[in-house]
């Protein structure tokens, strides 16, 4: 029988996989970017977005799915129109970097995965 401290712990990891503010206006912006310019991303990236602009919690698959986008995608930010004042800004690969929730959500999976207990579903 689960003790009340591994429940309060569950509780708080569980409140932790709901996507803070700064990725859930990251995924937004994405969104935005994408209707404005009509490029970046994907099916997947989009529906991501809905997701984690709406603020619903993640699972941990989708975690794990979020961080291996990170890695694949990191050297997006190495192209022109990455950044603002570049040319070409946003580029497809920082608006689909957005829908992911940008660099707030690099910085939350990270941090996810490590709080992840073993064998925590």
């Amino acid at each position: 029988m689960p003790t009340r401290k591994k429940a309060s712990q569950r509780q708080a990891i569980a409140a932790e996989r709901i996507p803070p503010r700064a990725v859930q206006l990251a995924a937004a912006r994405g969104l935005a970017w994408r209707a404005e310019y009509g490029r970046g991303g994907t099916a997947v990236g989009v529906a991501r977005a809905r997701d984690l602009s709406h603020g619903r919690a993640v699972s941990w698959e989708t975690v794990e799915r979020m961080y291996r986008y990170f890695r694949r995608h990191q050297i997006d930010l190495d192209a022109q129109g990455a950044y603002p004042g570049e040319r070409g800004f946003p580029s497809p690969g920082r608006i689909a970097w957005e829908l992911w929730g940008g660099d707030a959500g690099l910085r939350w999976v990270l941090r996810l995965r490590r709080l992840r207990p073993e064998g925590f579903e």
